[in-house]
């Protein structure tokens, strides 16, 4: 419960920065690549974080998390590609991959059977 409490919040934090980050780079705009899946990253993880049913919930952030560390990994690869380093987008990218594995690997691992106990 308590990887899925930091999952909640790290999404929520996730979420409304990359929200915050549009606004303060004037992102709005219809030739900026990254308006579209960034707005489904926040949604997703939004709902993860929100969502009561700890299963779904859980459900939602692993997906969230793992398409979150899909679009910031690009991100960061967009500034390399110019001689930057998108700091932000690599701790953000980092961070989603991380709790993607985690919240799936506790997911699993309640969900598995453990054979030698059904015998």
């Amino acid at each position: 419960m308590r990887l899925l409490m930091l999952g909640r919040a790290a999404a929520a934090v996730l979420s409304l920065s990359t929200f915050v980050f549009l606004f303060l780079h004037d992102s709005w705009r219809g030739d900026n690549l990254f308006l579209v899946p960034d707005l489904i990253l926040c949604a997703v993880l939004l709902a993860g974080a929100v969502m009561p049913n700890p299963a779904a919930a859980t459900g939602t952030l692993i997906i969230g998390f793992g398409y979150a560390a899909g679009v910031l990994t690009t991100s960061v690869l967009s500034y390399a590609v110019r001689g930057e380093l998108g700091l932000p987008s690599l701790v953000g990218a980092v961070t989603a991959a991380a709790l993607a594995v985690a919240l799936a690997r506790d997911y699993s691992g309640r969900r598995s059977v453990n054979p030698a106990a059904s015998s």
